[in-house]
């Protein structure tokens, strides 16, 4: 290299180490410590070069990439499909195989069982909040119903009055012992009533069953006499076509007997029949009358029931009294 080229830079740098000597091309160097000629030049590198800490490792079976390369985005697709149409060729992405599974076998089976758990939820509610004999009822009956329940409410309200009545006169010095007595009394007579062992009268209904081309059948009655009680009766009485009459009391009984008769408390009666109930009559009216019960069974079997109002009814067969054998009041 001249003067020149080192002066304006366009010159080769010189290699590093010392100095070849010039000399006629192709004679061998002089020096005794001079290389080989056949070995590579000082300037070629020695052996594979090592990275520096600065430059990217490449990974082994990946090629290199070059920096000022350009790279068409549009030649591969988000999900990693290679774009029709592209030039550029893009190998599908291996599926990744994940180090544990995302459901377990416990995991699927709490979810199951979290599902059936919510859909028997679901169909309780809806068994429970549909009332299919309500659902088919007409708006007549249900308005009796509803009437037949507030009468009810206001028959608990008069009992709930009274009893405070009487706790409060109970209560009161001097006039205490005469109204215990008096409280006393009316108890046993409404328990006598109650019992069968007093006669009653009162306002009330006859309720009379005239059977069709099947028999009035013991179980019949026996519904009507628990609709009655559950309309607020509070004495009844159940008489044959013969007029022999028998008192209804809560141990009462009702068997079916031989040729269409009735069997009650043990006495044969014969048809028609007829109960004398002493409640409100509109109230017990109403109770018979609900779809699908004591009116319509019997008029479904053939037979009839007629209603007649009284403004005084009678209830005038009596019970004997049951002797008591092992209970006895708690004093």
């Amino acid at each position: 290299m001249n003067d020149e080229q080192t002066d304006t830079g366009t010159g080769w740098p010189q290699p590093a180490g010392p100095a070849r000597p010039g000399g006629p091309a192709g004679e061998p160097d002089p020096r005794p410590d001079a290389p080989d000629p056949d070995e590579l030049s000082p300037l070629a590198p020695q052996g594979p070069a090592r990275p520096s800490d600065d430059e990217p490792v490449a990974e082994p079976g990946v090629e290199p990439v070059d920096d000022g390369a350009t790279v068409d985005l549009n030649a591969v697709s988000r999900s990693g499909e290679p774009v029709v149409g592209s030039d550029a060729s893009v190998e599908p992405a291996e599926p990744v195989v994940a180090g544990r599974s995302r459901w377990s076998t416990a995991g699927v089976m709490i979810a199951a069982l979290l599902a059936l758990l919510g859909f028997t939820l679901v169909v309780q509610l809806k068994t429970t909040s549909t009332d299919p004999t309500l659902g088919a009822t007409r708006q007549e009956d249900l308005v009796r119903i509803l009437s037949d329940l507030d009468a009810r409410e206001n028959r608990l309200q008069q009992d709930i009055r009274a009893l405070e009545d009487s706790q409060r006169q109970l209560r009161s010095g001097e006039q205490g012992r005469q109204a215990a007595l008096d409280e006393a009394t009316r108890r046993a007579d409404e328990l006598g009533i109650l019992a069968g062992t007093l006669p009653a009268v009162g306002p009330g209904l006859t309720v009379q069953f005239d059977s069709g081309v099947k028999p009035i059948s013991a179980n019949r009655v026996l519904d009507a006499v628990q609709e009655l009680r559950g309309a607020g009766a509070e004495a009844m009485q159940i008489s044959g076509g013969d007029r022999a009459t028998v008192r209804i009391i809560a141990s009462t009984y009702f068997l079916d007997g031989d040729n269409g008769s009735l069997m009650v408390e043990g006495r044969r009666l014969t048809g028609p029949y007829t109960i004398t109930v002493i409640g409100d009559p509109a109230t017990m009216r109403t109770a018979l009358n609900i779809p699908g019960g004591v009116v319509a069974s019997v008029r479904g079997d053939g037979g009839n029931v007629t209603f007649g109002e009284r403004e005084v009814a009678e209830v005038s067969a009596l019970h004997v009294p049951i002797k008591l054998e092992h209970a006895r009041p708690v004093s």
